[in-house]
């Protein structure tokens, strides 16, 4: 046997790095056999076979499941990176499109409000990459769900991958121009007496936003409140009280004459709620470096 064979049987089996990486990713043997396809047995069969070729544990086996060990951590971010990269191989290699496809998931407000009014634009610049975006505020998985880039909404968290956070964002105080006029407001203190939106989704909220004033607010002040950014902002267009948002979901409301500021920028509250997140090894791939570059460079212009 050559050392070319040696080294090969060294490499372990793809299901057994899809046995362990679900395992660490569920954090329980059963419901990484679930997603397998296999029985419990099979995959700490997997798992076994490999802390044997490796010489080191990789688990922590509890009453409720496992966790990594440290040896078992760094292993996990080089395991998931390998098999995301072997996926997206076999996909270009599969593809007869002469496009380069961009899976893009997002988080719903920011999909629709920020990045689908202005894909136009990155089509424009990059016309033979197909974009393919989804929704929802779950964090996806990156091999399993086929993603390359995650928009995500909350505090940056994650491990194992990096993380851009989108700068200038500040939640600012809105409403439509019919209800100004017929509850006019111009200090922070009279806001307490209106009918408040409240944006459930969004990282700070009225009482942050009053307290950044030197004020507190009532327990339940609020006439309406809602789970998603763009109910909140069309409930606001509908007159039906004073919302506080993200400015980078707020432009097309701003541009259509719909909804206005209500103070001037030194009364909104600064925040780092959206971030692109993406495995390390995604910086190499050049549809990803296009897509950052220009939701960069798109950030800056509407600064």
């Amino acid at each position: 046997m050559n050392n070319s064979e040696k080294n090969y049987n060294q490499v372990p089996a793809i299901k057994t790095l899809q046995a362990f990486e679900q395992t660490a990713r569920l954090g329980n043997v059963a419901k990484a056999a679930e997603v397998l396809s296999l029985t419990p047995s099979a995959v700490s069969h997997q798992i076994a076979k490999l802390e044997e070729m490796i010489g080191q544990s990789l688990f922590i086996r509890g009453a409720r499941g496992v966790t990594l060990t440290p040896s078992g951590e760094r292993y996990y971010q080089d395991v998931t990176t390998i098999l995301h990269n072997l996926m997206l191989a076999t996909e270009q290699a599969s593809d007869k499109s002469p496009k380069d496809s961009l899976y893009i998931h997002s988080s719903p407000s920011f999909g629709l409000l920020w990045l689908l009014p202005r894909l136009e634009s990155f089509k424009e610049q990059y016309p033979l990459i197909q974009v393919n975006l989804s929704c929802s505020y779950e964090n996806l998985h990156f091999t399993r769900d086929k993603i390359d880039i995650d928009i995500r909404h909350g505090i940056p968290n994650w491990t194992g991958v990096e993380i851009r956070t989108v700068r200038s964002e500040k939640l600012e105080v809105l409403a439509s121009p019919k209800l100004l006029e017929r509850s006019p407001v111009s200090k922070p203190k009279e806001l307490l007496k209106k009918e408040l939106i409240l944006s459930k989704s969004t990282l700070a909220t009225w009482p942050q936003w009053f307290a950044h004033q030197g004020l507190s607010i009532p327990e339940f002040p609020y006439t309406f409140s809602f789970d998603r950014s763009y109910m909140s902002l069309e409930a606001a267009t509908h007159g039906l009280g004073f919302v506080l948002e993200s400015n980078l979901l707020t432009q097309n409301y701003l541009d259509s004459g719909k909804l206005v500021k209500v103070f001037p920028d030194d009364l909104s509250v600064p925040i780092s709620a959206h971030h692109l997140v993406y495995p390390r090894t995604h910086e190499n791939i050049l549809k990803v470096n296009h897509f950052l570059n220009w939701i960069g460079d798109e950030i800056i212009k509407n600064d």
